[in-house]
C-alpha cells in the first residue's frame, strides 16, 4: 500500500493510498476515430468486468471527449497501471493513464479531542 509522505516538518499527517484516480489521455494512435472505433466494443465490455469486479469504482468521460476518468479501488499505481494496460485500448497504445493516489484527509484528526 503506497503512503503519501509529508515533505519537511515534525508532524506525520502520512495516509495511505486507498483508491487511485486514473485520468485517462488518447495517445496519437487513439486520436485516429476509426481505428478508435474498431476497438471501442472490446474496450466496452472488458471495462464493463473491471467494474462489475470492484476495480473500478467510478467512471466518467471528460467532457472534451479528450479521455475517461476512473476512480480505482486499488491502492498502489503499479495495479492500477497493470489493469489498465491489459484493457483493448492499453494493448492497442492507444490510451495512457496519470495515476494520482488518493487517501483519507488524515489532518483531519487535528480536529478531534486530543485523548
Amino acid at each position: 500500500m503506497e503512503t503519501l509522505k509529508p515533505q519537511g516538518g515534525a508532524v506525520d499527517v502520512s495516509t495511505p493510498a486507498t483508491k487511485i484516480l486514473a485520468i485517462g489521455h488518447w495517445t496519437e494512435t487513439g486520436l485516429n476515430l476509426q481505428e478508435r472505433k474498431k476497438v471501442m466494443p472490446n474496450e466496452v465490455k472488458e471495462t464493463v468486468k473491471l467494474y462489475l469486479t470492484g476495480a473500478i469504482e467510478q467512471w466518467y468521460i471528460k467532457p472534451d471527449i479528450s479521455g475517461v476518468v476512473f476512480i480505482m479501488n486499488v491502492t498502489t499505481r503499479e495495479k492500477a497501471h497493470e489493469l489498465l494496460e491489459t484493457l483493448p485500448l492499453g494493448i492497442a497504445k492507444m490510451m495512457v493513464f496519470d495515476l494520482i493516489p488518493l487517501g483519507p484527509i488524515t489532518p483531519l484528526r487535528f480536529l478531534l479531542p486530543q485523548q
